[in-house]
């Protein structure tokens, strides 16, 4: 019998439709409870109906020229880069996997000098060489489906793998506007303590004037200048937690803190009114549930990998070459010979019970993604409560401080103005001082509070992405060019 093409391509064709059958429960998203709509969406102030969706670039609502050109050099972040890597190594393990529905070719070369014993059988006595040159191939037919269940695996891990990527990207833009307005609260508090400073010296020159005329003790001058220098001091060590913010921003764009430099500028940021969708909306807008849909459903495909297992294993082979005595003839048609096999097939009938436990196992972790999936979804509804009641409450609270503060600045004004006239001590205008600053910073604090809690809002409606933007499954392993197929060092 001569073995052609034809015959092996006979039996990749026959082995395919032998290997029609795929172990394992098809993968079918679990339910989820869904309340309609968010608890918190009472009062909530919406967005207008053309902005219905958080644009992709979500940080350009808060208008800032800075926060927009430092949001375009996130690329540059080194867990950004080191999540992209990670997706590449998901996209080339599915092509790994892919690899095991082909045979396996390998090229051999022989060389073998030899003698055989005395009185042994010999056809040709004495020292004789023998030269080989054989192409082998093996197969082992997907006859259960566990191949094409571990590439379903792989698919959906590289899958989860990019949906992590968009995560990381999405926190890691939050993180970088959050610190961006923490060093603008900052610039902030530093222009009102230094306000205040120049506020605390004025009362220091009446008190001393006042003093020097005999209308008040040396302890009045004592105290309006230990407040002026305590003030001073204050206003210094908010240069230590700005230095910090503006280091981490640089670290959060790729940089050395010693490359970027912001210049403090006023703080006039007012948070935007962010569109809130139906919590069933939710389930397609985050990045992290979706990474926990997709390793639920690689989960489930490793069910039927461990099924697979009970079943018999069927190996093909075949090999065709040429063998000689002599290298000038190695490669001549009498020198040639083939065999097909062996055709071996092999069913573990007792291994201690491993299967069962793999199989249980397999189930187990599916039951687990299942739990963590449903966490995951439970987790980001919390997210959206939390900051929309954060939000309509400090909403409150901005309001009634603006308030305080004008209320503080009048009742400062009212003292100051009786401490002149001699009709109360000191220690009221030190009180009234104090009061003011303080509402002042309460003011600041909450404004920061405010923005940064918008952004956590974003960040947890999926800051603007969406599950389509997920690779297909025909993305998910990549690209790849005929050179892949080929075993070449230097093939890039």
């Amino acid at each position: 019998m001569r073995f052609s093409r034809a015959n092996l391509l006979t039996i990749l064709i026959l082995g395919s439709q032998i290997s029609a059958c795929t172990l394992g429960p098809d993968y079918r998203k679990p339910e989820v409870p869904v309340a309609t709509p968010f608890k918190e969406i009472n009062n909530w102030k919406t967005a207008e109906p053309r902005d219905h969706l958080i644009p992709s670039d979500w940080w350009t609502v808060f208008d800032d020229p800075l926060l927009n050109q430092l949001q375009k050099q996130i690329d540059a972040n080194q867990s950004l880069i080191q999540a992209e890597a990670q997706y590449r190594q998901a996209q080339y393990l599915v092509q790994s996997s892919q690899s095991s529905l082909l045979p396996l070719a390998t090229l051999n070369g022989s060389f073998n000098n030899f003698k055989s014993a005395k009185g042994a059988s010999q056809v040709i006595p004495g020292v004789r060489t023998l030269f080989g040159n054989t192409v082998a191939m093996a197969w082992e037919p997907d006859l259960w489906g566990s191949v094409r269940r571990q590439i379903e695996a792989n698919t959906d891990n590289a899958q989860a793998s990019a949906a992590l990527l968009q995560g990381i990207r999405l926190s890691t833009q939050a993180s970088l506007a959050q610190a961006y307005f923490q060093l603008r609260a900052l610039d902030a508090q530093r222009k009102l303590y230094d306000e205040t400073v120049e506020a605390y010296q004025q009362t220091l020159k009446i008190t001393q004037n006042r003093y020097a005329v005999g209308v008040v003790a040396k302890t009045d001058v004592v105290q309006a200048e230990t407040q002026w220098q305590s003030a001073k001091a204050q206003a210094l060590n908010l240069g230590i937690q700005r230095a910090a913010f503006e280091h981490a921003i640089a670290v959060l764009i790729g940089k050395a803190p010693s490359e970027l430099t912001i210049s403090s500028t006023a703080f006039n940021h007012q948070a935007p009114p962010i569109p809130v969708s139906l919590p069933s909306v939710l389930l397609e807008r985050r990045p992290d549930i979706a990474a926990a849909e997709r390793q639920m459903a690689a989960a489930n495909a490793e069910i039927g990998i461990a099924k697979a297992a009970y079943y018999p294993r069927l190996n093909l082979a075949m090999t065709n070459g040429f063998q000689s005595s002599d290298v000038a003839s190695l490669f001549s048609t009498v020198s040639r010979y083939w065999a097909l096999g062996p055709a071996a097939a092999a069913l573990t009938i007792f291994d201690g019970g491993v299967k069962n436990a793999q199989y249980k196992q397999a189930i187990a972790g599916f039951d687990a993604s299942v739990a963590a999936y449903r966490q995951t979804v439970l987790t980001g509804f919390q997210e959206v409560e939390d900051n929309l009641a954060a939000l309509r409450i400090l909403d409150q609270e901005r309001a009634v401080q603006t308030q305080a503060v004008s209320a503080a600045d009048k009742a400062l004004e009212l003292i100051t103005n009786q401490y002149k006239a001699g009709t109360v001590s000191y220690i009221n205008v030190m009180t009234a001082q104090a009061a003011a600053l303080s509402n002042h910073q309460t003011a600041v604090q909450l404004q920061q509070q405010q923005l940064n809690t918008t952004v956590s809002l974003i960040k947890a409606l999926g800051g603007g992405w969406q599950e389509q933007q997920l690779p297909t499954p025909e993305q998910a392993d990549g690209e790849r060019k005929w050179t892949d197929y080929l075993i070449l060092p230097w093939v890039d």
